[in-house]
């Protein structure tokens, strides 16, 4: 690798590798970019949240990206499923695929692959997917630039959103805030990460703005809650005082009613009164809780799209908890997708450019995250087991490949059938050669079968010529006791030019068992052997042969195998 021997920043002037080996979009005293926040949250009203909404389209986001941060701390669900589905896209498999098979491409994607092996990337993709919520994150590179070595992102953080802000012509270019005006960001510096719920402006397609409205709802509910649970079943106070009682006489009757609640204790004069009114109301907290769970619900279906896996509810058609996690299933793959995206454009062009030089035609590896389709092996095993029965043809790469079984190093120890090792160790001619273990075959000279081995031997019965075993078959017969038609037609085919029947029939498969080179390669050839086997002459004298049979049994005439 070559990396790049200089970098110059955009203006022409200012070094880049010094800004891409340092923080520049920290925390400052001296510029816009604090950690102290304002808490629009706090006595926050339809009004109120309509002017921030509005605010933040119009280019001024800080109030509303305040807003965001305070509703993951204070709506306990919002965080929970907002925190859910970012955690499900975290701690997904990640692969890289390279662009080519060539040995420069795989060194390229192998970069990328051992940058990944890192104990922070979990969070650090967490961080990433704060977009999620606030429409865009903000992550700046910190790299290691040191000579000698690859140059590789060290550090990955997390930038508080608060210290951007987006171009007012075209509200989508992320500008840096900074002491006087927001400034572009330098080249290779920081992931750029939008995530939308819908089209339009990044600031407007973040779940925050949409999630707003449950937040506000539930808080007037939750409060109401709180103030009826607080006095029911308490009894109606009254305190009754007499005309001419002073302003600070009031007072003290006022504290002490309420001071009934509190403390089941109060001191008032005796020239005042107090009663006690039955509270016989009959209101209940149900539309409280109601309200909240709707709420509830909205958000789960913002987030999640679903609220099967969220909230408990009875009855419901049979399947629809799983028919709800698909849904989850399509957004965790939206997701994850987008992520991907972003982490090619924004990580892997730059650390394949600074390490090989720039790729011409977008040759660069692609990260992929997301889970692969489940697949049945079993049904899949099958279906293949019986497109080589019917003489299909299947490289055994392609079957590893599906069980997920990697290939065998050189010299490993290789898994055979039990059948073929009882074969070539029992079954072997030839005794004197030592059994490879990493086979289970007879060693031998080249890679190839000795003079006599298991192969030969399973060929030999094939090896004399037709007409031989023709003869012997015949004068077997002739050699019998009592013969009949039935063996005057076996001896007439056993002496009628079976070599030439035959051949179409054997030799496919005895050249194919005779050109493998060992146990293995045999047993793969046979199936493309028996496609090529025509066995259409050997059936035409069979046939000829039953119909003779046949004939002479019921005419009791000589049996002939005339052609004709």
């Amino acid at each position: 690798m070559a990396p790049t021997p200089a970098l110059v920043a955009a203006d022409g002037m200012t070094p880049l590798r010094r800004i891409l080996t340092t923080d520049i979009a920290s925390a400052s005293v001296t510029s816009a970019r604090g950690i102290l926040t304002s808490h629009p949250a706090t006595g926050l009203d339809p009004l109120t949240l309509t002017q921030i909404l509005a605010s933040a389209e119009s280019g001024q986001p800080l109030r509303f990206l305040e807003l965001a941060e305070a509703m993951e701390e204070k709506y306990p669900h919002y965080a929970g499923v907002l925190g859910t589905r970012k955690r499900q896209v975290c701690q997904l498999p990640i692969t890289v695929e390279a662009a080519s098979d060539s040995e420069i491409d795989q060194r390229k994607a192998q970069l990328i692959r051992n940058w990944l092996k890192r104990d922070t990337l979990e969070a650090e993709l967490f961080d990433i997917q704060d977009a999620l919520g606030k429409g865009f994150a903000q992550t700046e590179i910190i790299w290691d630039l040191s000579p000698g070595r690859p140059w590789l992102p060290a550090r990955l953080e997390w930038r508080d959103p608060r210290w951007f802000e987006f171009d007012r012509q075209d509200g989508r270019t992320v500008l840096l805030r900074g002491k006087s005006t927001p400034q572009p960001l330098p080249p290779f510096k920081f992931i750029s990460h939008v995530s939308s719920a819908k089209s339009g402006l990044p600031i407007r397609g973040g779940l925050a703005r949409v999630a707003a409205w449950s937040f506000i709802f539930q808080n007037f509910a939750i409060k109401d809650w709180v103030s009826f649970a607080e006095v029911y079943g308490f009894p109606i106070r009254v305190g009754k005082y007499d005309a001419g009682a002073t302003a600070e006489n009031i007072r003290t009757l006022l504290n002490a009613v309420s001071s009934i609640s509190q403390d089941a204790a109060a001191v008032i004069p005796s020239s005042m009164q107090m009663e006690f009114i039955a509270n016989n109301s009959t209101g209940s907290s149900d539309l409280y809780r109601q309200l909240a769970e709707y709420c509830d619900k909205a958000i789960s279906k913002l987030v999640l799209g679903q609220t099967a896996t969220t909230d408990s509810q009875g009855g419901g058609l049979g399947g629809s908890g799983k028919e709800h996690n698909d849904v989850r299933g399509d957004i965790e793959r939206a997701d994850a997708k987008a992520l991907a995206a972003t982490l090619n454009r924004d990580l892997v062009i730059p650390i394949i450019d600074f390490n090989f030089g720039r790729m011409p035609g977008g040759m660069y590896p692609q990260i992929n995250i997301g889970r692969e389709d489940p697949v049945d092996t079993k049904q899949r095993m099958d279906g293949i087991e019986k497109f080589v029965g019917m003489g299909g043809r299947v490289g055994a790469t392609v079957i590893a490949d599906l069980l997920g079984i990697p290939d065998p190093q050189p010299g490993e120890q290789l898994l055979v059938a039990p059948v073929a090792q009882r074969f070539t160790q029992s079954e072997s001619l030839n005794p004197g050669a030592p059994i490879n273990p990493a086979t289970g075959l007879p060693d031998a000279p080249g890679g190839s079968f000795p003079p006599e081995t298991a192969a030969t031997r399973f060929l030999s019965p094939l090896t004399p010529s037709y007409g031989a075993i023709a003869a012997a078959t015949a004068e077997a017969i002739a050699a019998g006791a009592a013969g009949d038609d039935i063996d005057a037609v076996v001896a007439a085919l056993a002496d009628d030019g079976w070599e030439a029947t035959m051949a179409p029939l054997l030799d496919p498969a005895i050249a194919a068992l005779a050109a493998a080179g060992n146990y293995d390669a045999a047993l793969a050839a046979l199936p493309a052997a028996l496609a090529t086997m025509d066995a259409g002459e050997l059936a035409k004298r069979l046939e000829r042969a039953a119909f003779a049979v046949r004939i002479a049994g019921r005419a009791g005439a000589d049996a002939t195998l005339t052609d004709g």
